[in-house]
């Protein structure tokens, strides 16, 4: 895999230093030299070349890159940017300019970045079958998503925009164990397509139709009820607008207020998940409010307390396709993974990618 690291980072200039393993440095096609660790190397932007600063006299090149020479090679990346924190990343490393910034771009074994991905969105502590679920939904995005940046001339990003990957792998061992035990496994529709794996922190206790949130419906999600994630850390919530800054809002926006529909304009029942705020004749999108109040989800009622409206609201992010918390809980309750992903997303299965690909490409048994 090809992760483009500090995508929205504006880096001029960084210093790498093996963590682990060693390096063999290269300057375009020419071999430099074998990086060991504890060794720096510092290389900044140049115009459009990238310039390898060294004792000896620095030299520019248009590509820069740190091959490993030995499995579970690291290396530690520190760019020269206040409160950029530095980063470990597994494998190797290609450096060019693109518009007076560097592009980093971590070359990267599936396994090594899936492992990464996994401890930076779901953190330590897990079941195993947790983890494992979130191996092959993770899988399943970077597989079909691996054109995505290909204009970056990478493959996906390390933030949110793809998946977060802010590290290789550090502190969970039973999330390599949970990698390689699903090696290859990605998730399917009844087309044998790969799906597009949404997941959140919390439904808050009803899972999301996609189309609430993009306009979009998706064939394998559907919104019901998830009692697996009611009386987690994330599942409640509760914030205060000012009342003049709500119907400002909504008068600005949709031309709705207080006038027109009275005390509804403050007071909203959402027992069941529901796209639009009050009645879908106003048009008024409720994660228009959530964006706009910063609200945690759009699963939320509202009632008015003096001169705030309060905000009831239960889950965390949009609430789309596997519940985080819920899937944690199913795999505490002793669930498998592959029954935890087909009790998020209806009419799945799993399947090993490379083998079907290879069976596909042989024109089947």
């Amino acid at each position: 895999m090809r992760i483009g690291v500090f995508h929205s980072k504006k880096i001029s200039r960084i210093t790498l230093q093996p963590s682990a393993g060693e390096y063999n440095l290269f300057g375009d096609t020419s071999f430099i030299r074998t990086v060991l660790v504890g060794e720096k190397i510092s290389i900044k932007v140049s115009g459009s070349n990238v310039l390898l600063e060294q004792a000896g006299g620095s030299k520019t090149f248009k590509k820069i890159k740190f091959v490993p020479r030995k499995n579970h090679s690291a290396l530690k990346y520190s760019p020269s940017i206040s409160n950029v924190k530095s980063r470990i990343y597994e494998d190797g490393l290609e450096l060019t300019a693109a518009k007076s910034r560097l592009r980093l771009v971590n070359i990267v074994d599936m396994e090594n970045y899936l492992s990464g991905v996994i401890e930076s969105e779901g953190g330590g502590g897990k079941y195993l079958d947790y983890y494992k679920v979130q191996a092959i939904m993770s899988r399943t995005y970077a597989l079909k998503n691996k054109k995505r940046h290909r204009k970056d001339k990478f493959q996906v990003c390390d933030g949110v925009h793809c998946q977060a990957y802010h590290k290789k792998l550090t502190h969970t061992s039973k999330i390599r164990q949970a990698v390689k035990e699903t090696k290859g496994e990605v998730l399917v529709d009844v087309k044998n397509n790969l799906v597009t794996s949404y997941f959140s922190a919390n439904c808050g206790g009803q899972t999301c139709d996609a189309s609430y949130v993009w306009n979009t419906s998706v064939s394998y999600i559907e919104s019901f009820v998830d009692t697996f994630c009611i009386h987690t850390r994330q599942a409640t919530w509760t914030k205060k607008v000012s009342k003049s800054s709500w119907e400002t809002f909504l008068k600005k926006e949709y031309n709705v207020t207080e006038y027109q529909i009275g005390n509804l304009l403050y007071n909203f029942e959402q027992e069941q998940r529901k796209a639009f705020f009050i009645h879908p004749s106003l048009g008024i999108p409720l994660r228009d409010l959530r964006k706009k109040f910063r609200l945690k989800s759009i699963y939320f009622s509202t009632h008015l307390d003096g001169d705030n409206v309060v905000v009831e609201g239960r889950g965390f992010g949009h609430g789309v396709g596997l519940c985080q918390e819920g899937a944690m809980n199913m795999a505490e309750n002793g669930f498998s993974y592959d029954q935890i992903a087909r009790f998020y997303f209806k009419d799945v299965r799993v399947i090993n990618y490379y083998k079907e690909l290879y069976f596909k490409q042989k024109g089947g048994l």
